[in-house]
């Protein structure tokens, strides 16, 4: 094999190569995202289709917290610092949030859980996280979040330290096309 074979053959192998990483690094985001929503890793809730169905006497206290992001002119807080629970009930949170930019603006919430072991358990029914959201300019909403920690956790010997559970939110700007096309100048002439 003379040399230059050799090198149009290492040339294809390092283009396959990196084809090959390019191709990864697209699928790790959503590869990614669905190992943290199976297993609770990092904090990552669950979703629930239905109420934990029992409640234990043991009890946890929920904590809430709200950050906006940079370039998001929202203001967006809880309306409660938190609430002690049985394990197993059923609660009902609100945050707020207020659009004040002078057009309609979406956003999409991000959130976790901490400590991290404990996202695999705690449960969200319904939440205004699982859409995005589009305020008016100058409106304020209250978004619900409907929530339990399940059962299981009591039998989680790992998680027999946790008395608190801290469910954080970060809402972020969202554009996609239907938005940006009805912000843009000429969707208001």
């Amino acid at each position: 094999m003379s040399t230059l074979d050799k090198n149009k053959k290492t040339a294809a192998l390092v283009s396959l190569g990196v084809a090959g990483m390019v191709a990864m690094s697209f699928a790790a985001v959503p590869a990614y995202r669905a190992f943290c929503q199976v297993t609770g890793w990092g904090g990552t809730t669950q979703r629930a289709e239905a109420e934990a169905g029992r409640t234990l006497s043991r009890q946890v206290t929920v904590r809430f917290d709200a950050t906006v992001s940079q370039g998001l002119a929202w203001t967006f807080e809880p309306e409660q610092v938190s609430q002690t629970l049985h394990i197993g009930e059923t609660g009902l949170a609100f945050y707020e949030a207020e659009n004040l930019a002078d057009r309609p603006v979406t956003g999409r919430a991000a959130f976790n859980v901490s400590p991290a072991k404990a996202g695999i358990y705690f449960k969200k029914i319904e939440c205004f996280c699982f859409t995005e959201q589009t305020l008016k300019p100058g409106e304020k909403v209250s978004m619900p979040v409907t929530y339990y920690v399940d059962p299981a956790l009591a039998d989680d010997k790992n998680l027999d330290d946790v008395q608190t559970i801290t469910l954080a939110y970060t809402f972020f700007a969202w554009e996609d096309d239907e938005t940006a096309v009805a912000g843009s100048p000429s969707a208001a002439e």
